[in-house]
């Protein structure tokens, strides 16, 4: 009896302990900011009201001291001011734009000690904003010749069977493909068992150098998945080796040879995205044509780009895209990430001129295919303002769905909207 008590109560301490670590990142003070519109959108020249209620256990905590700033999203504040709320709550409003954008509240709130910060996005005519990169005379001539110069490197395919991540149903590789510039494209395919032909789905990375799984449970539904990397290196490797070249030879690797468009890092990049399609391609499990491609952040910003390079791609679902309308910033507005231009003593004639063939809102002119996007309003790494630049460039059918109060994070209903509308479409159900 005294041996079966131990082991409960060694099986209790775990389930805490486990418990303990699933817990939500979760702050004492909570600041919560809203708009006094539902959807928060409003048309130029109006003037939101922004609801500010700061609590503690759910209930609105008294006397407590806030400051506060309002101005156009990524720019400096353009009013400020701080006050001390009797409830807990207050409401600020006194500022409008002239032109379509985001104008965003930051609440900083200050409790024994501790500051805990809240924020809200008022939006103004976001369909009207129009993107400030330029469009070169020249931008599919560029990417046609690339492409070509691709078509002409042998494939050199060399798959890895991992067993350890094979399932009954799946088998799961590590591929090794030969790319641009004697540069390799590896990844890991997930390709179901069962003798037929398959739909495929092409996942595309958000930034960052990590090491990568396979999207075994879509493969499990009858269609193969493909995720890549970027960088030309395998992605099975130990962490660790991730985030030395993290640290090292792949820091900043957005900003490597931006000053000439033949030698920018994301050539390679973005022909890595069509050569992996040509290896989907040529798998004889794939059915020939229905092909999606997904990914959010850096990861939205390749969809739209493959979309946009490659018409063999017949549905993209891009959230939060990267990499849109970078020359923001030199129009006094957000731009997209990395901010390569929010230093205006950076911005060079050679280095806009490359971006001009890298932004994602001038590969969106070129995606007329059905897509699903999302984002939030709130999101600091990937502005809105940046990302609807090059949604409403986006002349195919299209549909967005909007998570108001995100940042560049997902809610898990967002993540299963792309997952059942990707399934559907390259299932046949809609």
């Amino acid at each position: 009896m005294k041996n079966r008590n131990t082991i409960i109560l060694i099986l209790l301490t775990l389930v805490f302990s486990l418990n303990l670590q699933a817990q939500p990142s979760e702050r004492l003070i909570k600041v919560s900011v809203a708009p006094d519109r539902s959807d928060w959108i409003y048309k130029t020249g109006e003037n939101p009201k922004f609801n500010i209620t700061v609590t503690r256990n759910s209930e609105p905590v008294k006397g407590i001291k806030i400051a506060w700033e309002l101005g156009p999203e990524m720019m400096p504040a353009v009013k400020r001011d701080s006050a001390t709320l009797k409830n807990g709550m207050t409401e600020i409003s006194g500022y409008s734009m002239k032109e379509p954008g985001f104008l965003r509240c930051r609440v900083i709130a200050l409790y024994q000690g501790k500051r805990y910060e809240g924020m809200a996005s008022a939006a103004f005519d976001p369909q009207s904003i129009q993107p400030t990169i330029q469009y070169p005379s020249d931008f599919n001539q560029f990417w046609d010749k690339a492409k070509q110069e691709l078509a002409a490197v042998p494939m050199d395919v060399k798959l890895t069977l991992l067993p350890d991540k094979c399932t009954e149903n799946t088998n799961v590789y590590e591929a090794n493909i030969q790319n641009y510039n004697k540069s390799r494209v590896f990844g890991i395919l997930c390709v179901p068992k069962k003798q037929g032909k398959y739909p495929a789905l092409l996942e595309v990375p958000g930034a960052g150098v990590r090491g990568y799984f396979g999207d075994i449970s879509t493969s499990e539904e009858g269609i193969i998945t493909f995720q890549i990397g970027i960088h030309g290196i395998s992605v099975t490797m130990d962490p660790s080796v991730y985030a030395e070249l993290g640290r090292s030879a792949l820091n900043g690797y957005p900003f490597y040879n931006l000053d000439n468009r033949d030698s920018y890092y994301y050539k390679r990049v973005y022909l890595g995205c069509v050569r992996a399609i040509d290896f989907i391609f040529s798998l004889p499990e794939f059915d020939g044509s229905n092909l999606a491609v997904t990914g959010g952040s850096q990861g939205g910003a390749l969809s739209i780009v493959s979309a946009g390079l490659d018409h063999r791609v017949k549905y993209i679902s891009a959230f939060h895209p990267a990499l849109c309308d970078l020359t923001g910033y030199l129009s006094d507005r957000a731009g997209g990430w990395p901010h390569m231009f929010r230093n205006k003593a950076e911005a060079s004639s050679e280095r806009m001129k490359t971006a001009q063939y890298y932004d994602v809102v001038n590969f969106a002119r070129n995606v007329k295919i059905p897509g699903l996007y999302s984002w939030g309003y709130n999101d600091v790494t990937c502005p809105p303002t940046s990302t609807y630049s090059a949604y409403n460039m986006i002349p195919g059918p299209k549909e967005l769905v909007l998570f108001q109060e995100s940042g560049h994070w997902t809610f898990p209903e967002q993540v299963q909207l792309r997952t059942s509308w990707v399934i559907a479409r390259l299932k046949g159900n809609k």
